[in-house]
C-alpha cells in the first residue's frame, strides 16, 4: 500500500515521540505525518496552516499547542477525524466542546508521571516559599548569617497548642488529592473545594470539604489544581483575592488563566497577599515586562515544568496517547476520553468499524 492510501495520522505538536512508538503506529497500516514547528511557536497563530495539514486525518495527537488551538476549523479539515489524542493532562487548547459537536472524541493523558510529578513540584514550591530556601541560600551566598527576617513558617500543628497552618486545594483530581496524600504527614489541616467530585472523596483524600469562598478565607496556602474551563477562567481575580488573608501564599500549578496575574502581582507589591509561586502563566514564555518579574522573593516562577522529571514528563503520555489512538482507530473506546459525552455519537459514527478495513 502507498502511503498516500494509507490513512493520515498527524503528529500536530511533536514532542520527540521513540522510534518504536512511531514504528508501532507504521506497522499498523497509518501513514505518520509531522506538524510544523512555526505553529507551536509563542504568540504565533497558524490556523489555516494546521487545518491544512490536518486534512483527511484520522487522528490528530500530541502535546500543548496553545499559541494555535486544536479548533473547530482545524478538525471540520477532515471528516474522517475520529480522535484528538493529547499527551498532556490539559486539553485546553482543544476546543472540546466543538470535538463533542462533531462527534470526535478528546483524550488525555491523566499519567502517574504527569499528575504526581505536578504534585511533587506543588508541594516543593510550597515548602521552598514557607521556608525561605532560595532566599537563606542567597543570604548566605552574600555573607549574611541567620538573619532576624529570614524566620519561616512552622507548617504542621504542635502539642504547644500551635495549630499550625492550613492549606486550601482547589480541584480535587488527581493531583488536588496527591497534594493533599503528601502533605499529611505534617499534620497541617487541609481543607478543599471540588463541586464536581463526590462526597466521599473528600473522606478519602482526607480533607474537609469547604465552599470557595470558606477556602479563601481560612487558607495560609492556596493551591490551584484545575482544568481551565469557563468556569475557572480567572477564578482568582481582585474580588477573590479581598477574601484572603494578607499572610496567604498563592501556588499555581494548573493553568495560566486560572488566576489573574495582574491583580495577583498587585496584591502581592501592596501587602494584601504575602507572596506566590507560579509554574503556568497568562502567556508563555513569561514576557520580560511581566510584574511578576518585579517581585523579587516574594515570588517563586517555575517554566511550566512542573510535571517534567528524568525518565517521566511526556514520554507516559505519549504511549497513552498511541493507545487510544490504536483503540479508536479499530473502531473501540479509549478508556480515557476527555469528552465522554460524545461516545454515544462517536459510535454511531464509528463503532466497530477500523479505518483500515
Amino acid at each position: 500500500m502507498d502511503a498516500t492510501d494509507k490513512p493520515k495520522i498527524l503528529i500536530h505538536a511533536p514532542r520527540e515521540e521513540p522510534e518504536d512508538v512511531l514504528g508501532k503506529l507504521r506497522d499498523s497500516g497509518y501513514d505518520i505525518a509531522f506538524g510544523e514547528l512555526a505553529w507551536q511557536l509563542p504568540r504565533g497563530h497558524h490556523e489555516d496552516a494546521l487545518a491544512s495539514a490536518a486534512r483527511d486525518a484520522v487522528a490528530l495527537m500530541g502535546t500543548s499547542i496553545r499559541h494555535t488551538p486544536i479548533s473547530r476549523r482545524v478538525m471540520e479539515a477532515s471528516q474522517r477525524l475520529r480522535i484528538v489524542a493529547k499527551y498532556t493532562v490539559g486539553v485546553d487548547d482543544v476546543d472540546t466542546d466543538a470535538a463533542t459537536e462533531l462527534g470526535i472524541m478528546v483524550c488525555h493523558a491523566p499519567t502517574e508521571s504527569n499528575c504526581f510529578g505536578v504534585a511533587e513540584s506543588t508541594v516543593m514550591m510550597m515548602l521552598a516559599m514557607l521556608k525561605k530556601a532560595v532566599e537563606r541560600d542567597q543570604a548566605v551566598r552574600a555573607g549574611q548569617w541567620r538573619e532576624p527576617h529570614l524566620g519561616t513558617t512552622y507548617l504542621g500543628r504542635r502539642a504547644d497548642g500551635y495549630p499550625g497552618i492550613t492549606i486550601g486545594i482547589v480541584g480535587l483530581g488527581r493531583i488536588g488529592t496527591r497534594v493533599a496524600q503528601l502533605l499529611a504527614p505534617w499534620r497541617v489541616r487541609v481543607i478543599a473545594y471540588d463541586p464536581h467530585i463526590p462526597p466521599g472523596d473528600f473522606l478519602l483524600a482526607g480533607v474537609q470539604s469547604v465552599s470557595y469562598e470558606t477556602l479563601l478565607r481560612e487558607s495560609d496556602v492556596v493551591s490551584f489544581h484545575v482544568v481551565l474551563t469557563k468556569e475557572t477562567r480567572f477564578m482568582l481575580r481582585e474580588e477573590q483575592i479581598a477574601l484572603m488573608k494578607p499572610t496567604a501564599h498563592v501556588v499555581n500549578t494548573a493553568r495560566g488563566k486560572v488566576i489573574e496575574e495582574a491583580a495577583v502581582a498587585r496584591a502581592i507589591a501592596e501587602g494584601r497577599l504575602r507572596g506566590g509561586a507560579i509554574d503556568a502563566f497568562e502567556e508563555e514564555p513569561l514576557p520580560m515586562d511581566s510584574p511578576l518579574r518585579a517581585l523579587g522573593h516574594k515570588v517563586l516562577l517555575s517554566p511550566h515544568s512542573a510535571s517534567f522529571s528524568e525518565g517521566g514528563e511526556l514520554r507516559p503520555g505519549i504511549q497513552w496517547a498511541v493507545r487510544s489512538v490504536m483503540t479508536a482507530l479499530s473502531g473501540g473506546i479509549p478508556d480515557n476520553v476527555y469528552n465522554k459525552e460524545v461516545i454515544p455519537r462517536w459510535r454511531e459514527r464509528f463503532g466497530g468499524a477500523s479505518v483500515t478495513g
